[in-house]
């Protein structure tokens, strides 16, 4: 697995962010306002020092939209939740998974083709962070999207 850390010492890379939304159902009229500008950096990450990347491999998770390829950022500083994708550190390899805590812990694929995997006191277990986005290229995505 590697591990990439952000950059953030680079000049900050602002794009245009428009006040319009785009809809995702019926299309709507386009408009030429702008609501600001927007710096990835700044919107992916919040604690640069505790933040890295990992791209994705396999295909269990595509059910919560992480496919082979993806970059996801992790932060390392968040308290992990029930539910929260995260990175864990599972028999000496790293997984990506959603966390359950109760009834039982135990680390859940998004994919029916996956079997969940119990976490017992016997393996190594550690979490190793939050994945917080996910940052995905939807044309080199093999039969997810026509182009």
């Amino acid at each position: 697995m590697n591990l990439l850390t952000p950059d953030l010492s680079a000049t900050e890379v602002a794009m245009p962010l428009f006040l319009q939304r785009a809809s995702c159902g019926f299309p709507s009229p386009a408009s030429d306002y702008l609501e600001g500008s927007l710096d990835l950096n700044r919107h992916c990450i919040s604690h640069p020092a505790a933040t890295f990347y990992l791209r994705a491999e396999g295909e269990s998770m595509t059910g919560v939209g992480i496919f082979p390829g993806d970059v996801l950022v992790v932060d390392k500083s968040l308290t992990a939740r029930h539910g929260d994708v995260v990175i864990a550190l599972l028999d000496g390899g790293f997984t990506v998974k959603i966390l359950q805590l109760t009834p039982r812990l135990a680390l859940l694929p998004a994919n029916p083709a996956f079997a969940p995997l119990a976490v017992d006191a016997e393996q190594g277990f550690e979490l190793f962070g939050v994945v917080t986005h996910v940052i995905g290229n939807l044309r080199q995505r093999d039969g997810h999207c026509a182009g």
